[in-house]
């Protein structure tokens, strides 16, 4: 017989939630399609009317949203006094912002990339989808033991 731990809840979001939980931070990570493979890269961005805009150079990132693959974003967090963890994931398709109208409105977003150089193409991430999740963080003394490694016996 084995003791483990009984699993922790896990609270699937509201959208509203979510997207609040989207504005709170500015990192995520962006997973696109590269060829014949995905990819994931870190990105800063903010929330703008229900959607996501971020700035890239030339490269991979603009290349996949040009060629219109789909793609997504997560973003998480963790309230280091509750152990309260959440994840975010936004699915959608990306757009090259390229109206005149469009690019004054970027600028006033207030989106500074973190990395240097040029990253003159505003991306807009339009949702399919966004959903997301709440969990406490297991301590470790509760799953990092040394039973953890031990085989177990088969439930049967």
């Amino acid at each position: 017989m084995t003791h483990k731990p009984a699993a922790t809840r896990t609270e699937d979001l509201p959208v509203h939630e979510c997207w609040a939980l989207l504005r709170g931070v500015s990192v995520g990570r962006l997973a696109i399609w590269d060829a014949d493979h995905p990819d994931i890269f870190p990105i800063n961005y903010t929330v703008d009317h229900g959607t996501l805009v971020f700035r890239t150079g030339e490269g991979t990132k603009l290349t996949a949203v040009l060629e219109g693959h789909p793609v997504a974003l997560e973003a998480d967090g963790v309230d280091p006094d509750t152990g309260i963890a959440w994840s975010v994931v936004v699915k959608g398709t990306g757009a090259l912002l390229s109206s005149t109208g469009d690019l004054l409105d970027s600028f006033s977003l207030r989106l500074f990339p973190w990395h240097a150089g040029r990253k003159d193409n505003f991306v807009r991430i339009s949702p399919t989808s966004v959903t997301g999740r709440r969990f406490r963080v297991t301590p470790p003394a509760e799953w990092w033991t040394a039973q953890a490694n031990m085989p177990q016996a088969s439930p049967e």
